[in-house]
């Protein structure tokens, strides 16, 4: 492939003008010499912040360590610059991401179509036109996934077989339906650039194009989007009625003392249950995403194990209590002090971090639903066997959103989620990293005592290898 062919993808890590592949990733030449500098031996760098400073065009210079993270986090490795050859599954994915960035460009040039939406009088008029029908949200092709002997499939299909995971298998009679953020709002109207919409994968509403696979109506939009947040509601861990009941029963001096007092090993066994069990809730809400069982089994298990812990910190922000700043777990709410024996502070603050600023946006219960499907269904995670049918539900999502933003005169929140997008990848980042320092140092209670689901999806390296296969 010529390199101007390759140049049409923007640089992975800031969204500057690419020049070609670097060190296995699409880069521009700023970030090519920043990773070719960082391999130094005499180099080392540190964040003053929490290791998730955004990295874009105008900021990758003020954080070095946050933009080396994100190199790593995006592919680049020390081996390329040795071997740096593609394989061919990798020239096939770069070929059609190139062909969707060229197809961008064709829709940037030419004149958009614009959705007419009727106004508040004539919604009160014609309820029909705004109201989704009583019946779920289908998707063409839905498609009933095969029974398969492996650890994860019992969660993802809801089979009765034995698993290793069977004690923990979520059962979809334990959920209980949440309600809804408050609708109050705050923000501008200004809408976010182009190069921003693009940033996140965004792309204008355009009725005609032949690549959504059902019609672009508002009717059928509104449709996805009550059939997800319905999903959402029906998925979630806790209600919000009992959240909001219980927001001052906090933990004592002396119970939080208690888990202060617990090895590293007992508080992280004892985190990666609870963290387990938000899985299977997001696992769940991701079967009932629309079209999402339609794609390959690979596909599925590759979304959930790069996705779920995003999404399971997404709908932590539900749990959080901005008023004293501490979260809801096991049955009370805990500042970051509770989980002070895990031995990694700066995720935890981090974290805690992530749940205020996404609490500041007052995303409505709509918006958070859809914004956890998008989160998920994410057409650039690796090791995608139909990258194209992901892409297009993924453009299915995208068109929701934008028609859910321009109703509710919301575009400014299009950048602002965008952005924790790109915090989230880091915090994962930065959870992978401490287990993997866990795991170094406790490899028998990873092996013996971590719930089985949760070193498929965080620890590959354990003795769990059936996910590839399913």
């Amino acid at each position: 492939m010529m390199r101007a062919q390759i140049e049409v993808i923007p640089c992975k890590i800031c969204g500057d003008k690419s020049s070609g592949v670097h060190y296995g990733v699409i880069t521009c030449e700023g970030c090519k010499g920043f990773f070719r500098r960082s391999q130094l031996p005499s180099v080392s760098y540190s964040c003053s912040r929490q290791s998730n400073c955004p990295i874009d065009r105008a900021s990758r210079n003020r954080c070095q360590s946050c933009r080396l993270q994100k190199c790593v986090a995006q592919g680049m490795s020390r081996d390329a610059v040795k071997f740096g050859r593609m394989s061919k599954r990798q020239r096939d994915s770069l070929c059609a991401e190139v062909e969707r960035h060229r197809q961008q460009q064709r829709l940037e040039g030419e004149a958009l179509p614009t959705l007419h939406y009727p106004s508040k009088a004539r919604r009160d008029r014609s309820p029909h036109l705004i109201q989704a029908p009583a019946s779920a949200y289908s998707f063409p092709g839905e498609a009933k996934l095969a029974s398969c002997p492996t650890d994860v499939l019992p969660y993802l299909v809801g089979s009765q077989g034995e698993s290793q995971a069977s004690g923990l298998a979520y059962r979809g009679s334990c959920v209980s339906p949440g309600s809804g953020h408050s609708d109050e709002r705050g923000f501008d109207s200004r809408q976010p650039s182009p190069e921003q919409m693009i940033g996140m994968g965004i792309r204008p509403y355009d009725p005609e194009d032949t690549y959504c696979p059902y019609p672009s109506t508002m009717l059928h939009m509104e449709e996805l989007l009550s059939s997800i947040t319905r999903s959402h509601r029906d998925t979630s861990q806790f209600r919000m009625e009992a959240l909001h009941a219980l927001k001052w029963k906090l933990f004592s001096r002396e119970e939080t003392h208690a888990y202060q007092c617990k090895t590293v090993d007992e508080m992280w066994q004892h985190c990666a249950v609870r963290l387990t069990e938000a899985v299977q809730y997001v696992v769940e809400f991701a079967k009932r995403i629309p079209g999402f069982r339609g794609l390959g089994q690979n596909d599925q298990i590759n979304l959930l194990k790069t996705g779920s812990m995003e999404v399971v910190l997404v709908r932590m922000s539900r749990c959080f209590n901005t008023e004293n700043s501490t979260v809801f777990f096991d049955g009370k709410f805990a500042g970051t002090d509770l989980f002070k024996s895990l031995g990694c502070g700066d995720l935890v603050v981090a974290v805690f971090d992530f749940a205020h600023s996404l609490c500041a946006l007052s995303l409505t219960e709509q918006q958070m639903a859809l914004f956890s499907a998008l989160v998920l269904i994410d057409p650039d995670r690796p090791c995608l066997e139909d990258r194209g049918r992901v892409y297009r539900l993924r453009k299915d999502l995208e068109l929701a959103l934008n028609h859910m933003l321009h109703r509710d005169n919301q575009e400014s929140l299009l950048h602002k989620l965008y952005q924790k997008v790109s915090v989230l990848r880091s915090l994962c980042s930065l959870h992978v990293e401490k287990l993997h320092w866990f795991s170094q140092l406790y490899p028998l209670t990873v092996h013996s005592l971590f719930p089985p689901l949760y070193k498929e999806l965080f620890a590959p390296d354990s003795d769990q290898t059936s996910v590839a296969t399913l």
